[in-house]
């Protein structure tokens, strides 16, 4: 029998191998990230932790929520090889690189260089809860 924790010390392994840089590959364009996240739900993790989800609708319009239940609508757009998101409760561009490494997305926080590094966890065919906005007594 295997033990929970050796499983464990496994997925976060190979969740690392996931997450090796990109380093060789040309941030993806507007039209090649568009064309991989179009109609998806993607799911992404950070040093083998769950960080967030997006959901990739038409006309660059997005839905991000950290997993906590509230989401954000946003748009994005290219500027300068970034991938620039914009979400309604921040004007402020949030802006990205992309890589494609072995099927996945590798996305590089460029606001902060070397502060935030996700990987795709994948598109799990599911919905991100979004639950509606707080209501008072």
């Amino acid at each position: 029998m295997v033990s929970v924790s050796k499983l464990l010390c496994t997925a976060f392994a190979l969740l690392g191998l996931i997450a090796l840089p990109a380093l060789a590959q040309p941030p993806m364009s507007a039209q090649e990230f568009d064309d991989y996240t179009r109609g998806k739900t993607l799911f992404y993790g950070e040093n083998g932790v769950a960080y967030g989800a997006e959901e990739y609708l038409d006309n660059r319009r997005v839905i991000w929520s950290f997993l906590d239940g509230e989401c954000k609508s946003g748009t994005w757009y290219e500027q300068a090889d970034q991938i620039c998101f914009v979400y309604e409760d921040n004007p402020d561009p949030q802006c990205w690189t992309f890589h494609k490494e072995e099927g996945r997305l590798i996305a590089r926080f460029q606001n902060a260089p070397g502060a935030t590094e996700l990987y795709e966890a994948g598109d799990l065919n599911e919905e991100m809860i979004c639950l509606g906005p707080d209501v008072g007594v």
